[in-house]
């Protein structure tokens, strides 16, 4: 057993992340007060400027939203390498190592510079701590990404928002595009009650001078967006108002799984029904957003030929993210974790996946709205397991969700707390045609990948 490592003086990857791990934790510890007074950008700011400004030293992208950034960070990663770029990559959460999150054309970190990132950067936070208080585990994984990028003198990093965007600590960067996703209802503890409240959280990554773009949304979800930019000075522009954006769905013949297909056409770039490399018809919109960011990317400087944007757009690839995996029965993994991801899950799963009966594993975090994330399983799945993640603090107590369940009169349910039985009972519970569909959470979607792939190896021996 590895001793809880309270001082940045470590060796191992062991050290590194018994180091991080026992720094307070926004995504594992939930919207508590402790974590309301931890967000804030005060204390990231003192940070880099002790690791000497990193982030001045990178070109980046800045992608926000409630839904849809990641996958837009990816597509917009992959179109730039395709164009020849080395381009680093910051997303979270991670589901499998937490190396995952640092990224230069898709390639991990190594465990090395990893451990010595964390031990430069934790001895930078240390001599801040008296001043500005213990630095969280985002913002030192953010400052070893910046830092990492600096080093590595990538062309671009492509970086993702953790929560919100005003005070998200990745807010430090002043990117080439500033770019906002679908936005929708989600942490309102820390970012608001209204969708207005949380658009003005989220454009808050709007920088004077920089293009400004969003994704098609509501009037009040785009007029808050639009106040941002103003407000500081970014020129705005809607993708799929002011930039001309269509898509379309294809079917390949009777039955046949449908295919999504984008254009966008701007004065300086022409991209004609391309193909969107992920499943779902949102994922076309975020596609679109993707383009956009290339678009702007193209007007500063950066070469992007649409024939090799496309190139490098159609290897882009998104773990647990409409995840399917061929084993015995087939299982999906989808890191759904609001009510409007879930609906969007359930309606892709519809749109996209033949089977004879659904099987959900499901477990959220407790500060979720249960409540119409569950009536989207309801009237979709055949039978739902809750569960929950062993390593989430915030896990959602799956007797509690399977009250709330029976309460909406939906099909079959029934709860086993552990993850790994809960699986095996999905199994056990499922024919050959059936589909598993492990949702909810990222950290169950993760755990859930991890007791897979053990199978996997095992079956191979």
């Amino acid at each position: 057993m590895v001793a809880v490592a309270l001082t940045p003086e470590f060796d191992s990857m062991a050290g590194a992340l018994a180091y991080l791990y026992q720094r307070p934790d926004l995504e594992r510890s939930g919207p508590t007060r402790e974590a309301r007074d931890q967000y804030k950008l005060d204390r990231m700011q003192a940070l880099v400027e002790r690791l000497g400004n990193p982030q001045d030293a990178v070109r980046t992208v800045h992608v926000a939203g409630t839904k849809g950034k990641g996958s837009t960070c990816e597509m917009t990663a992959a179109m730039l390498e395709g164009c020849g770029y080395t381009v680093g990559i910051y997303t979270s959460p991670h589901l499998s190592d937490v190396r995952e999150r640092v990224r230069i054309n898709r390639k991990l970190v190594s465990e090395v510079d990893f451990v010595r990132l964390a031990r430069e950067v934790g001895r930078a936070a240390q001599a801040l701590e008296a001043a500005h208080g213990p630095a969280t585990f985002f913002e030192l994984t953010t400052a070893m990404a910046l830092v990492h990028f600096a080093q590595q003198a990538v062309d671009i990093a492509v970086i993702e928002v953790g929560l919100g965007g005003l005070l998200d600590c990745t807010n430090v960067i002043m990117p080439e595009v500033a770019a906002v996703a679908t936005i929708g209802f989600d942490h309102m503890e820390v970012l608001g009650r209204t969708l207005v409240e949380i658009a003005t959280q989220k454009g808050g990554i709007y920088k004077p001078g920089v293009p400004a773009l969003a994704i098609q949304q509501g009037p009040e979800v785009l007029g808050a967006l639009r106040a941002c930019a103003t407000r500081v000075g970014a020129p705005f522009q809607v993708v799929g108002e002011d930039l001309e954006f269509s898509f379309r769905m294809e079917y390949a013949g009777a039955g046949g799984v449908p295919q999504a297909y984008v254009q966008l056409s701007t004065p300086h770039s022409e991209y004609d029904f391309v193909p969107v490399p992920l499943v779902g018809e949102h994922q076309a919109l975020n596609c679109g957003l993707a383009l956009g960011i290339i678009d702007k990317l193209t007007e500063r400087g950066f070469q992007c030929p649409p024939d090799r944007a496309v190139q490098g757009l159609a290897t882009t690839r998104l773990a647990g993210r409409f995840e399917l995996v061929q084993w015995s029965p087939r299982v999906l993994f989808d890191g759904a974790h609001n009510p409007e991801s879930v609906k969007l899950l359930m309606r892709t799963v519809a749109q996209y996946a033949s089977y004879d009966a659904l099987v959900v594993v499901f477990g959220c975090a407790a500060d979720k709205d249960a409540r119409p994330m569950l009536e989207a399983l309801a009237g979709a799945a055949d039978k739902v397991i809750f569960t929950r993640a062993s390593d989430n603090k915030r896990a959602a107590d799956p007797h509690a969700l399977y009250r709330m369940y029976q309460s909406l009169e939906g099909p079959m349910s029934m709860v086993e707390p552990s993850l790994p039985a809960a699986m095996e009972l999905a199994r056990r519970s499922s024919n050959l045609g059936d589909l598993m569909c492990v949702t909810g959470s990222f950290y169950v979607v993760g755990e859930a990948r991890r007791w897979l792939g053990e199978r996997l190896k095992s079956a191979r021996r």
